[in-house]
């Protein structure tokens, strides 16, 4: 098994981990809810599972180009025009990871030192704001390396 492989195996079992949590968790305190026993900071926990999850599956479907995708006028264009599109698309999709990557930063840099953490559980801030922007550069650098293999010479 090749480096990549491992990091794409390593993904879903992170990402599947997490979905898995937050199942768990929303399930113990919907029954807690009716048998009158909350398990208080339910949602603390599967926000935290679901950035986890999300990461994860963002990062597999993006580099396996598994995203779902609407071929209805794509499919009716003319090879070069098809080209063109799929370049746009690409384009966007940087443009709009650059966007999320520059403000995510500009929030981490500016309560890097607020000692952040969620009410109940006091779960901190600062790793998740890490993981999202592991997961944006990540993707930035799928996205990128992309434009760049399909680029003219």
């Amino acid at each position: 098994m090749n480096t990549r492989e491992a990091l794409h195996r390593a993904l879903v079992w992170v990402a599947g981990g997490a979905l898995l949590v937050a199942m768990t968790t929303d399930t113990l305190a919907m029954l807690g809810r009716h048998l009158r026993i909350p398990l208080l900071g339910s949602i603390e926990i599967v926000q935290a599972a679901v950035l986890l999850a999300a990461s994860g599956s963002l990062l597999l479907a993006t580099a396996l180009d598994a995203h779902a995708r609407v071929h209805l006028l794509q499919r009716r264009l003319a090879p070069g025009a098809r080209l063109g599109f799929e370049r746009f698309s690409l384009l966007a999709a940087i443009g709009l990871v650059l966007a999320l990557l520059a403000g995510s930063l500009w929030i981490t840099i500016d309560l890097w030192h607020g000692h952040e953490e969620s009410e109940l559980l006091r779960i901190p801030w600062k790793p998740l704001r890490v993981i999202v922007l592991l997961l944006l550069s990540g993707l930035l650098g799928i996205l990128l390396r992309r434009l760049f293999a399909r680029s003219p010479s």
